[in-house]
């Protein structure tokens, strides 16, 4: 089906449950159902805060009493706050920044200026799924991040935290919303969400579906996404609870790479709409990704539970870019030429898979020992994951020029065929025991083992394949902390953890490019303090420190781990209420990062690329009481400066963005409507938002102003 016909169908669906709706209200009688009778006016975004998550332990616990710093945004915040991914999601949390983030690739990220490990940092119900591609929003109810090591919780993942997606569930009662948006450039949007029981109660059911047709701020780079999903469940018994989900995405859009200095010294000046992927023989990325998830609960008693959940995530890709690198002209490997020249490579990468199969059990209990109660968490978990691809084309063409563009011919040929390259095996055990040793002291006492096996396809030497490189190794990996209540709405606490992640994949053009280097740990140190001001406003700050190996790619082009990298960093957050008519939301993060132990001066003693010391958002909304339903509100986004190279001899300079919106909450006939209108980068800055290392170093502007209108229909 096309975008076009699916989103006709969505919007065709939200009129005829319109109709049905005003159909089913002219049918009751008043005098019969006066409790039927609705207000004039529904003020969407009654739960202004999320006050519990999983993606820090192994069940739902309120964040006040969890010894991690998170951050959750649930549902209904993201409609009001209109975020469609987790890019619109990172402006309201100063410890997700991009990294690599191509318009039209992947949403990737960094949390505590760690880069995420896209086999293990994002998560679907704590299960991990490649995050390759945009990770869909519209059947997930709520955005968790955790932000520091999550060896216990998690096992193999990057140090910088975890990205978790909540899928959501059938509802109790039904569930008809529908959501149009569209953008200045010609961005057109359109989602269904229906939930309910069916007739028989014990069945329930999800619907989530979505169309967009892409027009990026970035001229050309356009595509169109389609997605659907449905989750089911089946209440057994008082005891047993079966949930069953499944969804499917397809993604197609022309991506954006970024710029490189000239003369590899000096930030170019562009407009921020600029493609350099712009040749006629420019071709979409295509993605498809689709998950299938299954989780069983039962209960044996008040105090003892056991669940079961497996998750399979299957991920395609097709890749094509006309790709800006470097300056033949003046042999310059990265670097684009001082007069804006630069060399067009025609890279084609077709056919690239992942598949990661996900499971877990779970034996959860309370008991006591004399005066020591205990919360016990016992489990195994299982991991595999094949990475299949090609060799890729990745062939001169020609130079074009980010001033004067020019047209160049494609480089002949295609990728070559798909093999397994990779795969990984992880198999842990977990325990974690939470003491509480009196009514203000609890201890948090775990540790997993994680046995992490790997097989890697290191090339052909004289026509025959050589052996893969194997890889199997054991870690354990504590987990330690002391949560004090110092009064019952405020808390402090002190942790101890360590992680372990993959080491990183060289990259294309080093010595050992696509090999992967082997797991290493990583240590954590935090304390931090918590409190819930009121029941719907909270705040927390956290003073922490991460440490683990440095991977960089060293004079001899090789990709390696030498050194250590630490980051130590304050983080701060204010969430909800402030007064009847203000809510707010506050965040900021100050980094230190520093390498050391290279034995390279141009590396001791610098700061990490792409990190800013010191980033924070501040977002406001004001309930407008002369005008009811009426609501007005700004995010204000600060970064500041960030090394662009490894020796910090280029720095992009920090900014400022603005955000405004407001939003009004009606009724048209029967049926609930909230208008929403955004301006985001409302003074239209010149930014740089990305700068990553990655394949050389290259710079992405932020999008400029952009304008967006939506309508939400609860039906």
């Amino acid at each position: 089906m096309s975008t076009p016909n699916f989103a006709v169908s969505a919007i065709a669906l939200a009129v005829l449950q319109a109709m049905s709706g005003a159909a089913r209200a002219e049918a009751v009688d008043p005098a019969a159902a006066p409790d039927q009778t609705m207000p004039e006016v529904v003020v969407s975004g009654v739960k202004v805060r999320a006050s519990s998550a999983s993606v820090a332990g192994f069940s739902n616990a309120p964040l006040l009493e969890t010894p991690a710093s998170v951050s959750v945004l649930n549902a209904q915040q993201m409609l009001d706050l209109q975020i469609r991914s987790t890019t619109d999601a990172a402006k309201f949390d100063a410890s997700l920044s991009d990294a690599y983030n191509a318009v039209g690739y992947a949403e990737q990220f960094s949390i505590r200026g760690f880069k995420l490990d896209n086999a293990s940092s994002y998560r679907k119900d704590g299960m991990a799924i490649a995050g390759d591609t945009q990770i869909p929003l519209e059947n997930k109810e709520q955005l968790e991040v955790l932000k520091g090591l999550s060896g216990l919780q998690s096992g193999v993942s990057a140090p910088g935290g975890v990205i978790n997606f909540v899928t959501k569930r059938p509802t109790d009662t039904p569930l008809r919303t529908v959501v149009l948006e569209t953008r200045e450039r010609g961005t057109l949007y359109g989602a269904v969400d229906l939930g309910g029981r069916f007739e028989d109660s014990r069945f329930g059911y999800r619907i989530n579906a979505a169309a967009e047709r892409l027009r990026s701020y970035i001229k050309g780079a356009d595509g169109n996404r389609k997605f659907i999903s449905a989750a089911f469940d089946w209440r057994i018994s008082p005891q047993a609870l079966l949930q069953v989900d499944a969804d499917y995405q397809r993604k197609s859009q022309i991506t954006a790479p970024g710029y490189q200095l000239l003369n590899n010294a000096t930030l170019p000046n562009v407009p921020a709409d600029q493609l350099l992927n712009d040749q006629p023989w420019t071709r979409p990325v295509e993605t498809t990704s689709s998950n299938v998830g299954i989780r069983f609960d039962y209960k044996f008693s008040p105090d003892w539970a056991a669940t079961i959940s497996a998750n399979q995530h299957n991920f395609k890709r097709d890749d094509y870019t006309a790709f800006p690198y470097g300056c033949g002209a003046q042999d310059l490997y990265p670097g684009f030429c001082g007069n804006g020249d630069y060399d067009v490579y025609n890279y084609i990468s077709k056919g690239e898979k992942k598949s990661p199969l996900t499971a877990q059990a779970l034996l959860q209990g309370r008991f006591a020992t004399g005066a020591l109660q205990h919360e016990l968490t016992a489990g195994a978990s299982f991991f595999k994951n094949s990475e299949k691809w090609g060799d890729y084309l990745y062939d001169y063409s020609g130079t074009s020029n980010i001033y004067r563009p020019v047209v160049v011919t494609p480089a002949p040929g295609d990728s070559g065929p798909v093999t397994e390259r990779r795969s990984d095996n992880e198999r842990g055990l977990f325990a974690q025991d939470i003491l509480s040793l009196n009514q203000q002291l609890k201890l948090h006492a775990g540790a997993r083992y994680a046995q992490v096996k790997r097989d890697e396809y290191v090339g052909v030497d004289a026509g025959k394949v050589l052996p893969y490189a194997h890889t199997d190794v054991g870690f354990w990996l504590p987990n330690v902390a002391l949560v004090y209540n110092v009064r019952p709405n405020v808390a402090t606490y002190v942790s101890y953890a360590q992680g372990l992640e993959h080491g990183g994949v060289a990259p294309m053009g080093t010595a050992n490019q696509r090999r992967a280097l082997e797991p290493g740990k990583s240590k954590q140190v935090e304390v931090g303090v918590k409190a819930d001001i009121r029941p719907d406003l909270s705040a927390s700050v956290s003073l922490f420190q991460i440490r683990k190996g440095l991977e960089y790619t060293d004079a001899a082009n090789t990709f390696v781990r030498n050194g250590e990298a630490q980051n130590r960093g304050l983080e701060m957050a204010l969430a909800g209420r402030v007064t009847p008519e203000l809510l707010v939301g506050v965040s900021a993060t100050a980094l230190n990062t520093q390498q050391s132990g290279t034995g390279s001066a141009t590396l001791d003693g610098k700061r990490v690329t792409d990190v800013a010391a010191f980033k924070s958002s501040l977002y406001a909304k004001y309930a407008v009481p002369q005008v009811r339903g009426l609501d007005v509100a700004a995010n204000w986004v600060y970064s500041s400066k960030k090394a662009f190279d490894a020796a910090n001899t280029v720095f992009v300079p920090s900014y400022h963005v603005m955000n405004l919106s407001a939003s009004y909450a009606t009724r048209i006939g029967d049926v609930a409507t909230t208008l929403r209108a955004n301006v985001d980068n409302a003074f239209d800055k010149f930014y740089w938002r990305d700068v990553t290392p990655d394949l050389g170093g290259y710079l992405m502007p932020g999008a400029s102003r952009t304008f967006r209108v939506s309508a939400q229909f609860d039906l």
